[in-house]
């Protein structure tokens, strides 16, 4: 068992104490996890981090030792700790599942639990969300990059710590990548294992050609070599090729390709190929690698580089981006009755959309391609013949559309803290990545040219919002002018203007 229940926020303990002391144990809310920006400045985002999720809610239980160290920290009532000894996950969970394509402002997540257990659950969920779909997404936009060219995630050395490159080679994997340099990741989830060699081994060795000859002593069926650990065209590729002439070929063997880590890799890899085919290994692969990401794999192939593979480490495992995913009260239950919530703020990309919803996708009917996502009340039908797509941020954007078919994104996890949701295998959650991807529109996965694609809100979800925010805003300039709320109260301004009066 793998329980991570204590990987929360204190925050969230002291706030259960309180709701705990108020007698709302039992009160049904509602969270959204959802995010206000792509990553990477990017036109989508690929969900990632639901497996991770699935597995610390079936997980999820206060062990003694926990409930020794809260106590220890003089913080919480002996009743409290009581009730956490026999807290367990009994809500429900919605999401989008590992792979799909999201956009900002979308529920990818919907909790619906009691109070108490939706707020302590509410930091791992959003570590597990962040970091999955970071990495799915940059490993999604560099395998994308590289088209056919087959992308190895080599990022374990540079990822934040030990847990977090094992995942990180998984959501790689579901991105698009072909295999790890991770042995763990591939033993625990079976992702296809690579690698050769490290320019240490070669210069511990006596020279460059005695490490390439004790390596196909050990290895001749997977014959790699890094060429570029001294000088990659008067001595790494000659080498190899020597190696290969003397050892290889003569056991039955042959030199299987290179790999190129530094230095001008559109000049080398050109180089490098005319060599080998002048040397009569037309078919001996390039690999190149250095902080490959999708920008430079693409200035790469613009410039006519020779590519057989492609190896990326930290600008997959450890990119310094970040996903930004939230966790938002969206609604309570109050006798039987769902009461939506709000978040304002004097920043609009900040306001939330209140209520219990479902996110809908349109599709083209003949090219399989999206038009629009629409977010609703759950209550509402969308649709079938003809719909008006209008802006959340920019409501004058409007778009009618015919011939499309349409998709609920979320997908019932947990239902009554019982798993109702059939995991995909790690392969099928990887061609799913792909088909997803295949969805999108040229203008939204292109890396250069932004192209917000726009999250609309349906005609009844626009008027729950407008009517709250009027609401919310009248309410605060009543309290403001003393009429609500609390008694009326002079200013320091107003108390000096009347002693001059």
């Amino acid at each position: 068992m793998n329980n991570k229940t204590m990987m929360t926020d204190f925050y969230e303990l002291t706030m259960a104490q309180s709701y705990f002391d108020q007698g709302k144990q039992d009160e049904k809310v509602y969270f959204d996890i959802f995010f206000r920006k792509n990553p990477f400045n990017g036109g989508y985002t690929m969900t990632g981090g639901l497996e991770e999720t699935i597995e610390y809610l079936q997980n999820f239980k206060f062990e003694e030792d926990d409930i020794e160290f809260l106590r220890s920290t003089g913080t919480f009532s002996e009743d409290f700790l009581d009730y956490l000894k026999s807290l367990r996950f009994t809500g429900d969970l919605y999401a989008m599942p590992d792979g799909t394509a999201a956009f900002p402002n979308e529920a990818v997540l919907t909790v619906h639990a009691n109070i108490i257990e939706a707020q302590i659950i509410e930091t791992a969920l959003l570590a597990n969300f962040n970091h999955g779909s970071l990495v799915t997404t940059k490993a999604k936009r560099v395998t994308s990059a590289a088209g056919k060219i087959p992308v190895m995630e080599f990022g374990a050395r540079r990822a934040r710590g030990i847990d977090s490159a094992i995942e990180a080679s998984k959501h790689a994997f579901i991105g698009g990548c072909v295999g790890t340099s991770n042995t763990y990741a591939g033993k625990k989830y079976g992702i296809p294992v690579l690698g050769t060699m490290a320019h240490s081994y070669i210069q511990e060795s006596e020279s460059e050609y005695e490490a390439f000859l004790a390596y196909a002593k050990s290895h001749p069926d997977n014959c790699v070599f890094l060429v570029d650990t001294f000088d990659t065209l008067k001595s790494g590729i000659p080498n190899a090729i020597r190696v290969s002439k003397e050892y290889l070929e003569p056991n039955g063997y042959k030199l299987k390709g290179i790999r190129i880590d530094s230095g001008d890799l559109v000049y080398l890899s050109k180089a490098a190929k005319q060599m080998l085919i002048d040397e009569g290994y037309p078919d001996a692969t390039i690999c190149l690698s250095n902080g490959l990401d999708e920008n430079s794999i693409t200035d790469l192939l613009n410039k006519g580089a020779v590519i057989d593979s492609i190896g990326a480490g930290d600008n997959i495992a450890a990119s310094k981006e970040r996903v930004g995913g939230v966790y938002k009260l969206v609604a309570v239950e109050k006798d039987g009755e769902v009461i939506p919530k709000i978040k304002v703020s004097g920043d609009a990309i900040k306001i939330t959309n209140p209520g219990v919803k479902k996110t809908y996708r349109f599709y083209d009917i003949d090219s399989g391609k999206v038009l629009g996502d629409v977010i609703a009340n759950t209550s509402e039908t969308i649709s079938k013949e003809k719909y008006t797509l209008v802006s959340d941020q920019e409501p004058w954007k409007k778009t009618e559309i015919n011939d499309y078919f349409v998709r609920e994104l979320q997908e019932t996890i947990f239902k009554n803290g019982e798993l109702v949701y059939q995991q995909p295998t790690l392969k099928e959650k990887q061609t799913y990545c792909e088909e997803e991807y295949q969805t999108l529109t040229d203008e939204i996965t292109d890396i250069h040219n932004l192209h917000n694609y726009y999250v609309n809100l349906s005609e009844n979800m626009r008027r729950l919002k407008e009517y709250m925010l009027y609401e919310a805003m009248n309410n605060a300039s009543q309290i403001a002018m003393g009429n609500i709320g609390y008694p009326k109260v002079k200013t320091k301004f107003e108390k000096k203007n009347r002693r001059i009066k």
